[in-house]
């Protein structure tokens, strides 16, 4: 089984900065695809960011391609998404999770979530 724990989630101004990270127990991740989700209110689950095991291949989500970037240490196990230039619309839980298979933008392909941390951003 693999454990996700997200944090770095708060309250920040339009405009603003945050840092998501994504902390993995129970597996090794350093050879499956990592993903960042997040979902509004009402909304449904969305792809936000991908990484391949490398961490040379990244793949965004159009909204936030050029202000929001993925990246992993397999060493820490960890996962980041670094967030800047936010917006009010960034607003939703993110999500980290874990694809054992291969990469995917569809929240159905990943196999393990973590709990979610609330990202909100005011104008």
């Amino acid at each position: 089984q693999v454990q996700l724990v997200e944090s770095g989630g708060g309250l920040v101004q339009t405009g603003g900065s945050l840092r998501l990270s994504c902390a993995a127990s129970g597996r090794t991740i350093s050879w499956y695809y990592m993903g960042w989700f997040r979902q509004a209110p009402e909304k449904e689950r969305e792809f936000v960011a991908s990484i391949k095991w490398s961490g040379i291949n990244k793949y965004y989500a159009d909204s936030v391609k050029g202000r929001f970037t993925i990246s992993r240490d397999n060493a820490k196990n960890t996962v980041y998404l670094q967030m800047n230039s936010l917006k009010a619309e960034d607003t939703a839980v993110y999500y980290c999770a874990l694809n054992v298979d291969g990469d995917s933008r569809h929240a159905s392909a990943y196999d393990y979530w973590g709990q979610g941390t609330q990202v909100t951003v005011s104008s």
